[in-house]
């Protein structure tokens, strides 16, 4: 499959910490590609440097080949990479359907077209019913959706989606993961970060593993599941030996 994003040899220093070093990664088009660790990792920072909100000491960021390394949101959402984010501060005064709207407006000029398209959006994450209510009346499940349906008015190719699923109890987390695989059937690729496994073992067809700040694992969601060095970075050192000394007694 054709690499829409590659990153190659990403680093950022904050001081003396290196939240990001060497990085390099490929999301295939068409795909839905998790990044996993553990909190602390650099994950959202690794976000932030593909999406221009951060500029990265070394390395590039390639959209559809072309090097966007450092360049200003506003124009790498123009292109069609649009990011959400883990915090959402949706404009409270205005309604679902105004929020969503200003997300159409990056390539809609006129009110009634995003005004349109928000509602496209909205029927398109399940959100049709709350259009005309204000943002603040919304759940944390609705605000999750909202942010999403921001992010997508804006006609994304590549969407980078920072714990869509954080937050939500159980329920709310199954009935997330059909909307999610609906952005990819409809011709969005999706990168997220997330640490509800669960969704992705059954969302991702690929998953990077970050831990401070470097990579240290790539596969599929249940090879990685079962990587010593994955195992070690979540639950910690020696765990992995242990695990596997307990299977072998069973």
């Amino acid at each position: 499959m054709t690499a829409l994003l590659e990153v190659v040899g990403l680093s950022k220093a904050f001081g003396g910490l290196r939240a990001v070093q060497d990085v390099s990664l490929q999301v295939p088009a068409g795909s839905l590609t998790a990044l996993i660790g553990p909190n602390g990792a650099g994950k959202t920072t690794l976000f932030a440097l593909m999406s221009g909100f951060l500029r990265p000491d070394q390395g590039r960021v390639l959209l559809a080949g072309q090097d966007i390394t450092g360049q200003a949101p506003h124009i790498n959402a123009a292109l069609g990479l649009t990011r959400t984010f883990q915090i959402v501060q949706p404009f409270a005064a205005q309604t679902v359907r105004e929020n969503i709207a200003v997300g159409a407006h990056l390539h809609l000029r006129h009110r009634h077209q995003a005004l349109a398209r928000a509602e496209e959006v909205a029927h398109q994450v399940g959100l049709d019913s709350q259009l005309d209510k204000p943002a603040s009346d919304l759940t944390v499940a609705g605000r999750k959706r909202l942010e999403m349906a921001r992010a997508l008015a804006t006609r994304p190719r590549l969407l980078l989606l920072d714990e869509v699923l954080a937050g939500l109890n159980p329920q709310e987390i199954n009935e997330m993961i059909p909307v999610v695989q609906g952005l990819v059937t409809q011709g969005v690729t999706v990168l997220m970060i997330e640490h509800v496994m669960q969704a992705v073992m059954h969302l991702a067809q690929q998953v990077w593993v970050l831990a401070q700040g470097q990579l240290i694992a790539y596969g599929t969601p249940t090879e990685v599941t079962q990587d010593e060095r994955v195992i070690e970075a979540y639950l910690g050192h020696g765990t992995a030996a242990r695990l596997k000394a307990q299977r072998g007694a069973a």
